[in-house]
């Protein structure tokens, strides 16, 4: 008789059971998207119309509603290709730096004369001053106004570079800060792209940058192209709100004039502010990643003429009071005011380290796009054409097993019956883990599994003909299945890791498809040598030893 430990059993088992249970919800896929939509609008809310219940009803609670995501090709979306114009972002910055270089000429006037901006590129300011034997002292002032680069290739450097050309003085951005600079706009362009698309309730956005100045959007599930630049056209809303109180209940009563909001950062707390704002997003002018007086990173930031005026009168008269930064309905800081803030800037401290300070500089300047988007390439993908890509993929599979499932029947018979059952819990298995993962499933990771099913049978292959080896050389059936799985394993290992490599180097190497390719391939190899070895082999030895045959026919 053959003998598997009772945990083992067991075990494998329940990763089966699991494995269908979890690929279940895909069954019914629109039913249970439905439930997912109301359950989250309903949690968003505090509470659930009508319509919601019934939605919700659509799926039993008790039941996993975990989905796999379908990829654009799948879903039918829109596909972007925005180049952002890194450069606007250098002419703002000289622009908001113009008034200090005037504040700090004014100090030394005596020495300098009178100062005037004169016609220059976007990106550089070009300054004149009427007594050019101040020159000097012009230049050292100047310079004053430069601050170190806050990014960990630039340690050490300042973020500006002052010249002499004739008689006038040539400021821009260095280097180093021109680098830093694109980073920080690259980064801001991204986080407000997806917080405008993840507020349309898509699934599973692909936003990411191609290069030193595109980003890549596909958004599955929305109408068109045209939709899609609307919706990050649309201006986040920032505001700087008094703070009335704090909590940790999310039911608490704000009072009149007042609103209760969640905190961005800490989980559970919640802030009592209120509703009109001292100043809002669209009075600030800059924020940049900076470091305080100790060397600590911080953020500082600028307001425009009337924020400045607000911000400084409120900051005066409420030294020692906490103030709320509130982004799109969630407090994202909440710092103390240390003193009166004159001058329309600032800087917010904390225990901050250089990425989260960077951050929420981030965060500060998601209001609005930094420079201008040209979308170089627009595609829109009706659900017409992705619904024709899930009926040619499902075609596809249901082939593949059938014709995998027939050879097994012909040529292995029962033993090739029971290597079919296996590849059915092998496709509930990768369905499974996509689930529960939240992978996005695309054309590409369609062939992935119709791979799969042929390289799930091979390893059966290899176990089955060593069984036939073992039974030419007169060994009994027990000892003949025993040796085929333990000597087949090696093998089985060892083609499968090879493969499992280089689904690593795809999905490290590639993007879009070709990661969506590696990943349910991956996956796909996994699940394949669990089942070829253990879940073929507890039905075998379930069947023989409820059968006990003197011989075997494989």
């Amino acid at each position: 008789m053959l003998h598997t430990p009772l945990w083992k059993r067991l075990l494998i088992l329940a990763i089966c059971a699991w494995g269908i249970l979890a690929a279940l919800p895909n069954l019914f896929y629109s039913n249970v998207e439905a439930h997912n939509d109301a359950s989250k609008a309903a949690e968003a809310a505090g509470f659930a119309t009508e319509e919601q219940t019934a939605a919700m009803a659509e799926w039993p609670s008790f039941l996993p509603s975990a989905l796999v995501n379908l990829g654009l090709d799948l879903r039918g979306g829109a596909h972007l290709l925005a180049e952002v114009q890194v450069s606007d972002v250098y002419a703002q910055r000289m622009d908001s730096l113009w008034p200090e270089v005037r504040d700090a000429l004014r100090d030394v006037r005596d020495q300098v004369g009178s100062v005037r901006r004169n016609p220059s590129a976007p990106g550089t300011l070009r300054v004149t001053i009427s007594k050019p034997d101040g020159m000097a002292v012009a230049v050292e002032k100047v310079k004053a106004l430069a601050t170190p680069v806050v990014s960990l290739t630039g340690v050490g450097q300042n973020d500006l570079t002052v010249t002499v050309d004739g008689d006038e003085i040539v400021v821009q951005l260095s280097e180093p800060e021109k680098v830093a600079t694109d980073t920080r706009t690259m980064q801001q362009s991204l986080e407000i792209i997806r917080r405008r698309v993840d507020e349309v309730g898509t699934r599973e956005p692909t936003i990411q940058r191609e290069g030193t100045d595109r980003i890549l959007i596909q958004v599955p599930g929305i109408g068109s192209a045209e939709e899609l630049i609307k919706i990050i056209g649309t201006t986040a809303k920032l505001t700087f709100n008094p703070v009335v109180g704090r909590t940790t209940n999310a039911g608490a009563d704000a009072g009149p004039r007042n609103k209760l909001l969640p905190s961005m950062n800490e989980q559970g707390v919640y802030y009592i502010i209120e509703e009109t704002p001292v100043v809002s997003g669209e009075e600030l002018t800059d924020a940049q990643p900076s470091f305080d007086q100790n060397g600590r990173p911080a953020v500082s930031f600028r307001f425009n003429a009337g924020g400045a005026r607000a911000f400084g009168d409120y900051t005066a008269a409420h030294i020692g009071e906490p103030f709320a930064i509130v982004l799109d309905d969630e407090v994202i800081s909440a710092p103390v005011i240390q003193s009166h803030i004159a001058g329309g800037s600032g800087i917010i401290t904390g225990n901050f380290t250089l990425e989260e300070s960077t951050q929420l500089a981030v965060l500060l300047r998601a209001g609005a796009l930094p420079a201008k988007m040209n979308f170089l390439e627009q595609r829109t993908i009706g659900p017409e054409l992705g619904q024709d890509s899930i009926d040619a993929g499902r075609i596809a599979a249901v082939i593949g097993i059938v014709a995998v499932g027939l050879f097994m029947l012909a040529v292995y018979g029962l033993f090739g019956l029971f290597a079919n059952i296996a590849l059915m819990i092998n496709m509930a298995l990768i369905f499974g883990v996509l689930s529960a993962i939240g992978g996005t499933l695309t054309l590409p990771g369609i062939a992935g599994i119709v791979l799969t099913i042929g390289m799930a049978v091979d390893a059966n292959v290899l176990v089955y003909e060593r069984i036939r080896e073992e039974l030419r050389v007169q060994k009994g059936p027990a000892r003949a299945i025993e040796i085929g799985y333990e000597r087949a394993m090696s093998a089985i290992i060892d083609a499968n890791l090879t493969t499992l490599i280089t689904a690593a180097v795809l999905f490290i190497m590639g993007s879009g498809p070709v990661r969506g390719f590696a990943v349910v391939l991956g996956i796909g190899i996994i699940t394949s040598v669990f089942t070829a070895l253990w879940v073929t082999r507890a039905i075998v030895e379930v069947w023989f030893n409820w059968r006990k045959p003197k011989e075997i026919v494989v």
